[in-house]
Parts: C-alpha cells; sequence; structure tokens
C-alpha cells in the first residue's frame, strides 16, 4: 500500500497521483491511496486512477469524517484506515504524561491536550475505561471497537511504544459493540460537549 500522505501542495497532486498510477501499472506497489483528502480532492483524482483507500483522522474527539467522507467512500468503494484513533492516548484512560513529553512532542500542540480541555478529556478517558471495565475490556479497546462500528471503516491504526499496548488494543477489533454500548458512549461524549460549552468564552481581541 502506497499512499500520498498530505494533499500539499495541491498543484502536484495529480501529477504525484499519476506517479502512483503508473507504479501500480507496473506492479511495483498492490494499492494507492491517499491520506487527510477532502472529498473535492478525491474527486479531482478519481479520474486518473481509482482511490483504493484513505487514510484519515477519526476518534471519539474527532469526527469530522462522519460528514460527508464516510458516505462517498461507501459510495465509490473506497476502504478507510483511520489513525489517531486512540487520540494520541487520550481515549485509553491512561494517556501519556505531560512531563514525560519532550518539548517538540505533536501532542503539546494539539488542543486536546492543552487545559482547559485537557482536564475534561482526561475525565471522559477514565469514563470511558470504567464502561469498558464492566464488560472486561480495556479503554484502547472500546476506542477501537467504537470507530469498527462504522461499517465504511476497514482497519484502525493504533500507536504503541510497548509490545503490551499492541496486544491490548488490537483485541478491540474482536469487540462488536451492542445498540446499549454505542447509546452508552455516546452519552459520555455529549456530556464532554457540555462541559467544553460551559468553559468560559476567551476575551474579545
Amino acid at each position: 500500500m502506497y499512499m500520498i500522505h498530505w494533499p500539499f501542495p495541491i498543484e502536484y497532486v495529480e501529477e504525484a497521483w499519476e506517479t502512483l498510477a503508473e507504479l501500480k501499472k507496473e506492479g511495483k506497489v498492490g494499492e494507492i491511496g491517499v491520506s487527510n483528502f477532502s472529498v473535492e480532492q478525491m474527486e479531482m483524482i478519481k479520474p486518473v486512477h481509482p482511490i483504493a483507500f484513505l487514510e484519515p483522522p477519526y476518534s471519539m474527539l474527532e469526527r469530522g469524517v462522519e460528514t460527508g467522507i464516510l458516505d462517498y467512500c461507501s459510495k465509490n468503494n473506497i476502504g478507510i484506515i483511520t489513525y489517531s484513533s486512540l487520540q494520541q492516548g487520550l481515549l485509553t484512560g491512561v494517556p501519556y504524561p505531560l512531563e514525560k513529553m519532550t518539548p517538540n512532542d505533536v501532542r503539546r500542540r494539539s488542543a486536546h491536550y492543552i487545559e482547559p480541555e485537557f482536564s475534561i478529556n482526561l475525565k471522559l478517558g477514565d469514563e470511558l475505561m470504567a464502561y469498558a471495565k464492566k464488560s472486561g475490556h480495556t479503554g484502547a479497546q472500546l476506542a477501537i471497537a467504537w470507530n469498527l462500528r462504522r461499517p465504511e471503516v476497514t482497519s484502525a491504526i493504533t500507536g504503541a511504544r510497548k509490545p503490551a499496548e499492541i496486544e491490548d488494543s488490537s483485541k478491540g477489533a474482536d469487540w462488536t459493540l451492542t445498540k446499549e454500548d454505542i447509546a452508552a458512549v455516546e452519552k459520555l461524549l455529549d456530556k464532554r460537549l457540555e462541559a467544553l460549552k460551559a468553559l468560559p468564552k476567551p476575551p474579545a481581541k
């Protein structure tokens, strides 16, 4: 699998896609796809060669693909491989400690890791972990199972610092969430959104 990771600079995307299509034709790669592309950008390159897969960010905290992209991929037979499925550890209930992050760690630039949202997200992670534990699962497994509840999603990528974390999160693929499970998670996510809305508004500049 070979992909264009970002559609930038946009003026070179069609040429890059033509190159990937040629590599596939020559048998040098198996399937070709894109990452972080919008529907409009996928439409732009589709006439050159069909898109086999899209790799978008998708998690309980990043649900942008639910508006248009999942439906588009389903209609065009494009597989979806989600990344940041655990939202960089926040959805596991055991996120990586801030004090251990290096100054250039990308999580330090994420709004999800910056106060006051960070504390709200930590609480959500704890609640998700507690819910998962009721059925003998972990927070990471719940986050993966939640992504895979969507039929358009063909696989979910997770990061790991040690083998045990891979063994843990991968079991989420074997957990089929019930309607009750999904409703319980959505209730927790709604609760998080309400907490975010209740935060004081920043002063106008």
